[in-house]
């Protein structure tokens, strides 16, 4: 995994945009086609911001989305489709596609079938993704599940995970927020053929140095990440704050 360290937030961001969009382009230049996987979150603020001013041609790129809670409405403020439809979608009329995930689906079980289907006929460039207060990647919170083959599966979101969609302002409290979730599966997300990951923040800085600098285990999920060939990890002061080591 490379480390990439900024002084500020929009410098992190605007770097792993920069990478992104040269991952597109590469594979636009090579295939005609790109295939994307974007995250949420207060993470991916800053990186989408600069993303969507990028020079690439949107026309040939295809877009994934990583994970939505089961049964929020899309009008939530809170609704990962209404985060990406307002902060991605609506600012690139061009984009080939974007398949959403529908946590309002009668069958989230079909639903991740679905989605399954059109993500495993394809090779995934580039996987935009951030790293949770409790270390999972996703909504894979530990112990993840680092053996399905499944592309999207439904999981149980933990306390911590809960505690900080609460704490980022998303819902009033802990007990808003829906216990479930649909989410791309580990493996799935290492199957990209490269990972731009962007975590800022101090409130981070546990999880980045678990990841980095602790075993691979699925009770820190992002731990895996050190087995991907081509992993970049954008990150600002606060969040490499614990690591023993710095590049």
């Amino acid at each position: 995994m490379k480390l990439n360290v900024f002084p500020s937030k929009v410098a992190m961001g605007q770097a792993a945009a920069d990478l992104t969009a040269r991952s597109l382009n590469t594979a636009i230049g090579e295939r005609g086609e790109a295939h994307l996987i974007l995250a949420t979150g207060a993470s991916q603020f800053e990186m989408l911001q600069s993303l969507v001013v990028q020079d690439v041609d949107w026309s040939k790129v295809t877009a994934f989305h990583l994970d939505e809670y089961i049964g929020l409405p899309l009008t939530h403020p809170a609704s990962f489709r209404k985060y990406l439809h307002e902060r991605f979608v609506a600012k690139l009329p061009a984009l080939h596609v974007f398949h959403d995930i529908d946590g309002e689906a009668d069958d989230p079980a079909a639903e991740c079938r679905r989605l399954g289907a059109l993500i495993s006929k394809i090779t995934v460039d580039v996987a935009c993704i951030g790293i949770g207060e409790n270390g999972h990647v996703a909504f894979n919170d530990p112990p993840a599940d680092f053996d399905t083959d499944e592309p999207y599966i439904i999981v149980d979101l933990d306390e911590a995970c809960r505690r900080q969609q609460t704490g980022e302002g998303w819902f009033a409290s802990v007990d808003d927020v829906p216990a479930r979730a649909i989410s791309m599966s580990v493996r799935e997300i290492m199957r990209a053929k490269r990972i731009v990951c962007t975590v800022p923040d101090a409130r981070k800085a546990g999880a980045v140095r678990d990841a980095l600098e602790g075993d691979v285990t699925n009770a820190v999920p992002a731990s895996i990440l050190q087995r991907h060939p081509d992993c970049h990890l954008f990150a600002d002061e606060p969040a490499v704050a614990l690591l023993r080591t710095r590049p």
